[in-house]
């Protein structure tokens, strides 16, 4: 079967930012993306756990958005736009996807 090179672009961000950033990215041309709950981790400020929380707004949600590759500069721009200002993480990696028209 035939893969076609993509890039998985996975953005970390605190809950509250979440409608800021899907909309920057649906600015940007994006058409797809799955927002996935993070249930806790460690970072600089050291371990972190949603359990126990009220309301969403100390939590984190994870953005993940695959891409063709000659669209990658625009995708980080508008997510850099949100998250340069706040608690956040930006990952990018190589992937291969099956049906390229989707991205």
């Amino acid at each position: 079967m035939q893969t076609h090179k993509a890039k998985r672009v996975e953005i970390t961000i605190e809950s509250v930012m979440e409608g800021r950033l899907t909309a920057a990215l649906i600015k940007a041309g994006v058409t797809g993306f799955t927002v996935l709950p993070v249930l806790g981790g460690s970072g600089r400020s050291g371990q972190w756990s949603r359990e126990g929380q009220v309301s969403r707004a100390g939590g984190m949600v994870s953005v993940v958005c695959i891409i063709r590759p000659e669209r990658l500069d625009e995708l980080l721009d508008a997510a850099f736009g949100v998250v340069e200002r706040h608690i956040g993480v930006v990952t990018v990696t190589d992937c291969e996807v099956l049906r390229a028209e989707r991205f």
